[in-house]
């Protein structure tokens, strides 16, 4: 008489190998979606950039600093101004020449309208080329 013995039985019956054939249906499914989804998660536009053959804007000698302090006072570098005597301020500074470019710095507590009204200052004055300044994050990857 032959005597058959299972290795995979214990003494109840039970089998103890995982069935794995439901982790591969859903491996199989995960893999279709994301090779459908994929594609249609990037953009791809193509462009041809031109050159660009001019060199980088060298940086002013004396660069002309427009700031607003947390109290709304106005300076041109470190000269005190009122809203009424900036051009004059702004034209000696110049020596009333209009390109220049205006560095133009408030503190983070500067409201909004005062904002507004320095630039329309400088607008109407005839100074178009302004430069906001502010500080760099450390650290920051934008």
């Amino acid at each position: 008489m032959a005597m058959r013995l299972n290795e995979d039985l214990d003494d109840s019956g039970e089998m103890h190998d995982i069935n794995v054939t439901p982790f591969i249906d859903v491996m199989l499914v995960l893999l279709i979606i994301f090779m459908v989804a994929a594609p249609l998660a990037t953009v791809d536009v193509r462009v041809d950039l031109p050159a660009s053959s001019s060199k980088p804007q060298p940086r002013p000698e004396k660069p002309v600093f427009l700031t607003v302090k947390a109290d709304k006072q106005l300076y041109v570098g470190e000269q005190h101004v009122t809203p009424e005597n900036l051009t004059s301020v702004l034209d000696q500074t110049t020596q009333a020449d209009k390109q220049t470019t205006i560095f133009f710095q408030a503190d983070k507590s500067v409201d909004y309208e005062t904002l507004m009204s320095v630039m329309d200052t400088l607008r109407k004055s005839g100074y178009l080329k302004i430069g906001l300044v502010g500080m760099e994050q450390a650290g920051s990857a934008h």
